[in-house]
């Protein structure tokens, strides 16, 4: 009876996530972008009248879209590495469109557009590199605030009376988020480039364990299970994964490759 509990207790114990997930709320793109969604909802309730209702439900969701799919793709992460990336470019792309509209109304309305160099404009984007922790040990960004004392350091361009500041105050703050979420594509395309998959890093994971109960002796393998076939690394000798080449001469061709990648880069073809 103590047997059977005891591996009971073990099957039902936590185990570590083979991707994390999660933890959106403190990306400083994320930070960011509540700033610009919540500036362009009162943005429109102020200076845009509700006879032009499709213009602000187009800024509305443009700039919801740039904050809720940076959430979303985060909690992707733990299965697709692929969807992640994918919601980060449409967050991209939305903050894109948003950027669009607000130079549409500064220029319709003849209404002055910050270069990016101008004393208005370096104001707005140095709130960022301020320290704002208590002990101001730390020249950090704003990280560590929350939504509500965040908006209080843009609040004076954020809130102010003259929609041409507003306007432009928002634009430096979507120009940062679109720096922060190229910065953030990069790092996930290079991550999906060394690391693989999902599906990849799951199959590596099980070829690992297999090969754990291999070195084993007393743990019994069915020597008829077909991962027993998989092939070791002639470089360094762990088990291989099968993968599937992403580009050179032969794109989309499968081949092993070593699961002790990049530092070992051995292969051997099918």
């Amino acid at each position: 009876m103590r047997s059977d509990r005891s591996d009971e207790s073990d099957r039902s114990a936590p185990r570590r996530r083979l991707r994390a997930a999660g933890g959106y709320r403190a990306l400083a793109s994320f930070q960011t972008t509540t700033l610009i969604y919540d500036a362009t909802y009162f943005f429109c309730e102020k200076f845009l009248s509700a006879a032009r209702t499709r213009t602000v439900d187009q800024m509305v969701q443009a700039a919801r879209s740039g904050r809720q799919n940076i959430a979303e793709g985060s909690r992707c992460a733990a299965s697709s590495s692929h969807t992640e990336l994918r919601l980060v470019n449409v967050a991209r792309a939305s903050l894109e469109e948003l950027l669009l509209d607000y130079e549409d109304y500064l220029r319709h309305r003849r209404l002055p557009l910050w270069v990016p160099d101008s004393p208005e404009a370096g104001a707005v984007r140095a709130i960022a590199a301020r320290p704002h922790r208590k002990d101001r040990s730390d020249p950090s960004d704003l990280t560590d605030l929350s939504d509500q004392a965040r908006w209080a350091l843009y609040a004076p361009w954020l809130e102010h009376d003259d929609p041409a500041v507003r306007a432009n105050a928002t634009l430096c703050l979507i120009h940062q988020a679109n720096y922060l979420l190229d910065q953030q594509i990069i790092a996930l395309e290079r991550a999906f480039i060394e690391d693989g998959g999902y599906s990849e890093q799951l199959a590596a994971e099980r070829i690992a364990e297999r090969e754990r109960k291999r070195r084993d002796p007393s743990d019994p393998t069915d020597p008829t299970d077909p991962s027993q076939k998989i092939p070791h690394c002639p470089q360094c000798g762990a088990a291989m994964a099968l993968r599937t080449a992403k580009n050179g001469p032969h794109p989309g061709s499968q081949f092993w490759g070593c699961t002790a990648y990049p530092t070992c880069k051995g292969r051997t073809p099918l």
